[in-house]
């Protein structure tokens, strides 16, 4: 079954690749200890390096992390699984989420299945397809799902800085760096997720994004040439039912920032508010937390909220925009 999904699901995954240049010291004089400035002399050095993966969508698009292509300082190809290299033309990076579309002239490979992963269950057999360590091209590695609804900062040391996730699957298929942004696949070879982190000091412990929030920002996309997503406008941890106890404050999503000119400012949201329930449901973590809340929402609608501020419960409505 592993070796039939591979060959069906391989010739649609890409390695994304950069190159950039970088500038390197030319010492003349024997000085160990760096205790004298010489003034010497850089010269540039041209470095190209595998960085991530990515997979072909309907439309002949590369979706990768946005993570995996952060710098602007270089220029991106994609490199196909029979080693043909081409230049991309275009990156569109969605300024909320870990993804990112690319353009690639003149490729022609055949797009990847896309699955669903609104039933998925601990324990459902998984396999990753990517470029780890950025040096083994389609590697091919199989676990399960050992995890749902967690939240985590992404990044790998191949890409850009970190980012607070939600509501993503956690896997025990060897991920490793360069493995972000590629396939992570069912036993009917439908992408599942989006592989985008590693758990750093662990072992067998991955991240990938549930492909179906993945569709729905893909699918915007497509119809408007852009990423409009609906934009509450805060950062937030959730705070778990057992913290709650014990900080005698209810379970839902803490404020830590509040970002200015945004809706949330506009409503009165405020830093140290806990939101409690969005749309009369309770938040908790197993759900997604609140960001599960407003990917549900499209820009223009309005989001009921109920904050929980100073031991007083406060109701509050919400107009999302996009960012």
């Amino acid at each position: 079954m592993v070796v039939d999904i591979a060959e069906q699901s391989s010739p649609s995954v890409v390695t994304v690749s950069i190159t950039a240049e970088r500038q390197t010291s030319q010492s003349f004089f024997n000085d160990p200890f760096g205790l004298f400035d010489f003034n010497t002399p850089r010269n540039k050095e041209q470095i190209k390096q595998d960085i991530g993966t990515g997979f072909v969508i309907e439309g002949g698009l590369v979706v990768t992390n946005k993570h995996v292509v952060a710098s602007t300082d270089g220029k991106y190809r994609v490199i196909t699984k029979d080693d043909k290299e081409f230049q991309v033309s275009k990156i569109y990076r969605d300024p909320t989420n870990d993804i990112a579309i690319l353009k690639v002239d003149g490729m022609s490979v055949p797009a990847i299945k896309l699955g669903d992963s609104g039933n998925l269950k601990v324990g459902q057999f998984v396999i990753a397809i990517g470029t780890a360590l950025g040096e083994f091209r389609h590697t091919v590695t199989t676990g399960v799902i050992s995890g749902l609804g967690r939240g985590i900062q992404a990044g790998d040391p191949f890409g850009g800085n970190a980012e607070q996730l939600d509501n993503v699957i956690q896997t025990d298929a060897a991920i490793n760096p360069g493995n972000s942004g590629g396939p992570l696949l069912n036993s009917a070879g439908e992408v599942i997720g989006i592989n985008v982190a590693v758990a750093q000091g662990s072992q067998n412990i991955g991240f990938a994004l549930p492909i179906n929030s993945v569709k729905e920002v893909v699918s915007s996309f497509q119809k408007t040439g852009s990423f409009e997503r609906p934009f509450l406008g805060v950062r937030y941890q959730m705070i778990t039912k057992e913290t709650a106890l014990l900080n005698d404050v209810p379970a839902g999503a803490y404020i830590v920032e509040v970002v200015s000119g945004s809706p949330a400012e506009t409503a009165g949201i405020k830093q140290g508010d806990i939101i409690v329930k969005a749309d009369g449901q309770k938040l908790t973590d197993a759900d997604g937390g609140l960001a599960a809340a407003i990917n549900n929402k499209k820009v223009g609608d309005s989001l009921e909220l109920e904050l929980f501020r100073d031991g007083k419960t406060l109701s509050q409505s919400v107009s999302l925009t996009s960012q």
